[in-house]
């Protein structure tokens, strides 16, 4: 009798780990320093962690953009960059994998989200308009407001709870839409933003049957749907991990059923897409492409290369097909959750459910001494760096920046330290020093002190703004 391995009878199954879908050809050395050497490292940064110098950081968790590990058949493609400066070839390979993965009809090349916002603001926004969001982002808000608009935030009232386990947190809220369309009227509403995955708010998703009702509200009130769709593929894992009826869809499919309910798209390709920089704005509509194209020539370049040389456009077009694998996202998304819980374990305050491009930080309990107009997340990521050359950022009162009408600082719900995993990038073993880091330092908390400004940009200010630490 020959035996059989493919079943065992009544044997419960056995939970099995994954494993990174790819192995490492290439290797950046790290540079290690003393905790004297950071100290004075981060004195010399003004106490913020963008204005540290790179080589004096051990593990960066700045941010996911732009710093990815690209791959083999990125790096090939880069070798066949056509760049030619009208029509390159690159373009076309572009415009057709964006069609055919994210079902937009049309794109114009950026060379990176921000300037996709920036001619969609120009082009869409009259002053006195109101923009709905699900929960602001810097730059977009931002944008917006340059424009003439004013941002106003209609994501539901959990998002702006740490301590909340919905599992669908980016969800709009269609009653506060209803509310704002009785305050202006729907004609002074050009679009509405929807963010997937949203970073502010810890990079929780959007449920389908949500974007469904919205798509509804939008067609009704004949209001454009604008998709922010930089990490689209990790909200599509969401979905299809934690809604009914998606269980056995393949992210790819779930992705092209997001965009396809939407109108029009902005991406920093510098997230999902893998690449290290580039980004583009897509729509349906042919007039707002044509007009998208006449204002790309004012301000990236022309239609065929927007800012981005022949090799980028090429890497993103292979960098988006590998983005929307499963395996891919499995992983990715897989290591987040491993320091997410290893932080709980310990239990270190964090926003929960963990997201899908970092895990947060709960600056607001983890320093409660300290006051939210002293900077409690600002301070908290200085602190880490001290601890262990990790480098993360501020997502708080900082980052909120002030009303532009008022003078008077934001003072958001949320102050979080964002601990931002890099695609592709670093090792389970990374996570762990990062975990015994941050446990190290919420232990230590009580001697951490608040942060007040000694140079304030007038916009974006956690980019360049200085700080020192309070008496």
């Amino acid at each position: 009798m020959s035996a059989n391995f493919n079943s065992t009878p009544n044997k419960p199954a056995r939970h099995r780990s994954w494993a990174e879908p790819f192995k490492i050809k290439m290797v950046e050395l790290l540079k290690t320093t003393t905790i004297e050497e950071r100290q004075r490292a981060i004195a010399e940064a003004g106490y913020n962690t963008f204005l540290l110098r790179s080589e004096d950081v051990y593990i960066d968790l700045l941010t996911d953009s732009g710093v990815s590990a690209m791959s083999d058949r990125q790096w090939a493609g880069m070798m066949l960059g056509d760049e030619s400066y009208a029509g390159s070839a690159n373009f076309y390979h572009l415009e057709a994998t964006v069609r055919e993965c994210y079902s937009y009809a049309h794109m114009v090349p950026t060379h990176q989200g921000r300037a996709a916002e920036h001619i969609l603001s120009k082009l869409l926004i009259k002053p006195g308009d109101y923009v709905p969001g699900n929960m602001y982002f810097t730059t977009t808000r931002l944008h917006q407001e340059l424009a003439g608009g004013t941002f106003v935030d209609v994501i539901v009232d959990e998002a702006h709870d740490p301590q909340s386990e919905l599992p669908f947190k980016g969800n709009v809220d269609i009653a506060k839409l209803d509310a704002l369309v009785e305050r202006v009227d729907a004609k002074n509403i050009p679009y509405v933003s929807l963010a997937t995955c949203v970073n502010m708010a810890g990079g929780q998703p959007v449920s389908m049957a949500n974007l469904r009702e919205l798509r509804d509200w939008c067609t009704r009130h004949k209001v454009l749907l604008v998709h922010d769709m930089t990490r689209v593929a990790e909200n599509a894992w969401f979905i299809k991990q934690r809604e009914v009826g998606y269980a056995d869809k393949s992210v790819a499919a779930i992705v092209h059923e997001i965009c396809a309910l939407t109108d029009a798209a902005t991406m920093s390709a510098k997230k999902d897409a893998l690449v290290n920089i580039g980004g583009f704005l897509a729509m349906n509509d042919p007039d707002l492409y044509r007009r998208a194209c006449d204002m790309i020539v004012v301000y990236e370049g022309l239609h065929t290369y927007g800012g981005l040389a022949g090799r980028d456009m090429e890497a993103m077009a292979i960098g988006i097909r590998e983005s929307i694998d499963d395996n891919h996202i499995r992983a990715r998304i897989g290591q987040v959750e491993y320091l997410g819980a290893k932080l709980q374990a310990a239990g270190v305050p964090i926003v929960r459910p963990v997201g899908g491009h970092a895990v947060f930080l709960d600056a607001r309990r983890i320093l409660p001494h300290v006051a939210q107009e002293l900077l409690p997340a600002q301070a908290l990521a200085a602190a880490l760096y001290v601890d262990s050359g990790v480098r993360a950022m501020e997502r708080g009162v900082v980052s909120a920046g002030r009303d532009a009408k008022t003078g008077q600082n934001y003072y958001p719900k949320l102050e979080l330290v964002r601990l931002t995993i890099p695609r592709r990038v670093y090792t389970q073993a990374h996570m762990d020093v990062v975990a015994e880091s941050v446990i190290e330092v919420t232990e230590q908390a009580a001697s951490i002190r608040g942060l007040r400004f000694v140079y304030e940009p007038e916009q974006l200010r956690f980019f360049l703004g200085r700080f020192e630490p309070v008496a």
